[in-house]
């Protein structure tokens, strides 16, 4: 098999096609599927879509509430969509500015987010660790490099914003060109700003793994069940309904039934 490039792009890889999955399963090959829903069911909690929001959420659950029934519904498999195909990146960075928070809950609470964003970089490694997930983890930061005269600029710019918004001095700290070197070498840098809360992961790997622990756990997690629509205590699945006190809708990448996921059907 060959690479087909876009128009006007150069091909990476000879054996890697865009359109299956990802780049992250390339390496690791695709999983064996588990069991489809095999009918009606009764639950205490059903989970649609089965990427990290859902497995996340039954992995604290079932910390907090061992004798919970939990069902996690995917269309797919664990770890198709969005957290089987992100850019391996797990930031403390949140998505947008924490203005955005600050205007709807307040500024202590957008804070406060920002806080549990950091320890929530740790806890990912920690529970890894804990439950023997294998996903090349490895907590170094993360950096942003001026390369010219303007992105400087805009780095010392940004500095006292995000000071204000909870990040201390040990959560961002500058690096002139020396400092920065000392890192990383790149050419024509002149300074940078540099976060301890930032890891590399092999995505599909650990997307995999929890699922893997949800499922030692005692959380069903049925593979191939598509649902076709969310009704009050009910999940409408191809291989009958789930009846259950709370349908979490856990995607968060896009919603289900969109290209990009392929994910468990719209609502």
């Amino acid at each position: 098999m060959s690479t087909i490039p876009r128009s006007g792009t150069p091909a990476t890889s000879s054996v890697f096609a865009d359109g299956e999955i990802s780049f992250w399963y390339q390496e690791i090959g695709l999983p064996a599927r588990r069991p489809a829903l095999p009918g009606v069911l009764e639950v205490d909690v059903a989970l649609v879509v089965g990427g990290c929001t859902a497995l996340w959420t039954a992995y604290y659950l079932k910390q907090a509430q061992p004798d919970l029934r939990i069902a996690v519904l995917e269309k797919e498999f664990a770890g198709f969509g969005a957290s089987g195909r992100n850019g391996g990146r797990l930031s403390a960075e949140p998505p947008g500015r924490m203005r955005r928070y600050a205007r709807t809950h307040g500024r202590e609470a957008a804070v406060a987010l920002q806080r549990e964003m950091f320890s929530s970089v740790d806890e990912v490694v920690r529970v890894a660790a804990e439950e023997g997930i294998e996903a090349d983890i490895r907590k170094d930061g993360l950096l942003h490099v001026a390369i010219n005269a303007a992105q400087e600029r805009r780095l010392r710019e940004r500095l006292p914003v995000l000071r204000a918004e909870g990040w201390g001095e040990d959560d961002l700290v500058e690096l002139d060109r020396d400092r920065l070197a000392e890192r990383v070498r790149i050419a024509g840098a002149r300074s940078a700003l540099w976060s301890p809360h930032c890891a590399r992961i092999q995505p599909a790997k650990l997307v995999r793994g929890l699922a893997d622990a949800v499922e030692r756990m005692g959380v069903a997690v049925h593979e191939g069940t598509e649902v076709t629509e969310i009704r009050p205590r009910r999940a409408v699945t191809t291989h009958g309904t789930v009846r259950a006190t709370y349908v979490i809708r856990a995607w968060r990448g896009s919603p289900p039934g969109c290209a990009a996921t392929a994910g468990s059907g719209c609502p």
